[in-house]
């Protein structure tokens, strides 16, 4: 089957004609609607919901290992997380969009490698671990990042000045 390739002037009438850019009025109005979200704020949710995790594992079973292990869990996820935004949100991190995102990418990685090196000493640091327990600490205060999002508040819709 052969395709016929449109023009290089027609895509770009196409773009040029889908493209409106934003008023000062609107752009605000897009900012009110859609407020940004501190990371802090949602390692904070992560740090509260991990230790509610941690205590109900150790409160249902009665075993103070399982309590130990999802804690653990908790913290192989916000301490990586915490490393990470403390990286996004330093002085050098938006100096140029480059250095933004190389930030991000190596900032990442830095999560990354804290986050299995953690998960490697997780056996010598906690005795009688118990993966499962840690495994549930580990997904369900990761998942915790959504519920910032979701209870994050709302600003106020502006007035007309």
């Amino acid at each position: 089957m052969k395709t016929i390739a449109r023009q290089d002037s027609e895509v770009a009438e196409d773009l040029d004609a889908e493209f409106k850019p934003l008023t000062a009025d609107e752009a605000r109005e897009l900012r009110a609607k859609n407020p940004s979200i501190s990371p802090w704020r949602v390692i904070a949710g992560q740090l509260v919901v991990g230790l509610v995790v941690a205590l109900a594992a150790w409160g249902l079973t009665g075993r103070q290992n399982l309590g130990w292990s999802a804690a653990y869990g908790a913290i192989a996820v916000v301490v990586p997380s915490a490393v990470f935004a403390r990286g996004l949100t330093g002085r050098f991190s938006s100096l140029n969009p480059g250095t933004a995102v190389f930030g991000f990418f190596l900032w990442e990685m830095v999560k990354m490698a804290l986050s299995v090196a953690m998960l490697i000493a997780a056996p010598r640091l906690i005795t009688a671990l118990s993966w499962p327990a840690m495994l549930i600490g580990l997904v369900v205060t990761m998942k915790a990042a959504w519920l910032a999002v979701m209870f994050s508040p709302r600003r106020r819709k502006l007035r007309d000045e």
